[in-house]
């Protein structure tokens, strides 16, 4: 029965762990640009974006497509570094274990 008790101990030290994990990621953010850094996104660990900034260079009335290419591809870039940024600092706390449901 101790064992069992520990093993809850821990667990619960884990999870304040990863709790407060979570919220420092929230205030964490990447960067990321396309079309040479004609448009950068900034992005939070809580997956929320933060910025988009546009040089004038990229805004061409007859290609709006392109503009549409390169916002999308900075943003998909942005939340894709700030998903591994999470997944790192949660496989930190739980020393490589995956964990269904925590990422």
């Amino acid at each position: 029965m101790k064992g069992f008790n520990d093993l809850v101990r821990q667990a619960q030290v884990m999870q304040k762990k990863m709790a407060k994990a979570q919220e420092e990621l929230k205030e964490q953010t990447v960067e990321a640009a396309s079309g040479g850094g004609m448009v950068t996104v900034v992005v939070t660990g809580g997956q929320e974006i933060k910025s988009v900034k546009i040089d004038p260079a990229a805004v061409d009335p007859e290609d709006v497509s392109m503009l549409e290419d390169l916002v999308l591809a900075a943003v998909n870039e942005g939340l894709k570094q700030a998903k591994e940024m999470i997944e790192a600092e949660m496989s930190s706390l739980t020393g490589g274990m995956s964990i269904p449901g925590m990422f």
